[in-house]
């Protein structure tokens, strides 16, 4: 089957109209091959590669590759196809990581709608220790970061937040090996 080549791309970003998120499963790992390893991380680098271009770095052909990426969605090992942007380029130059305690006994599923709601928050995780969330923010400014704050501390069953400004990212990883 002939693969199109303008429906997918690696990091994060806008999914792939045909291939929606699929829900991450709370199940034990998969067994796979080499070859499975070796499609996902040509996948990784560039989600548009033609069946083709696949079968050929794999020693397979283009109908096997489809067959075993077809697998791997269906198996959950791969969710999405996305784009990766550039937030700086899109006027977001400023990231956070923004620790949040919960007030004792409020129930969480408000608060991470709440969370979810709040376009600047890229990313909402749930964590141990003395705080119950970190969520990763991005925004335009200084005082649009503030603002963010002043919201984030106004959602109900908020009881305190910390922040730590994000000065760089030394490299990002999507573990595949």
């Amino acid at each position: 089957m002939p693969r199109q080549q303008t429906a997918r791309s690696s990091s994060a970003g806008a999914a792939d109209a045909r291939s929606p998120e699929r829900p991450v499963a709370a199940s034990a790992p998969v067994s796979l091959d080499a070859i499975d390893r070796r499609l996902l991380a040509l996948l990784a680098e560039d989600g548009r590669r033609s069946y083709a271009d696949l079968a050929q770095a794999v020693g397979l052909s283009a109908p096997s590759v489809y067959a075993r990426v077809k697998k791997l969605e269906d198996r959950g090992v791969i969710r999405q196809y996305t784009i990766a942007t550039s937030p700086e380029q899109l006027g977001y130059g400023i990231a956070a990581l923004v620790a949040v305690r919960q007030l004792p006994g409020f129930h969480w599923e408000r608060l991470e709608a709440a969370f979810h709601n709040l376009p600047a928050v890229e990313a909402c995780y749930s964590v141990t220790g003395d705080d119950s969330y970190v969520l990763l923010v991005r925004v335009a400014d200084a005082r649009s970061l503030e603002d963010l704050l002043r919201e984030i501390g106004c959602v109900e069953g908020v009881s305190s937040t910390r922040t730590m400004l994000i000065l760089s990212t030394t490299f990002e990883r999507k573990r595949i090996d």
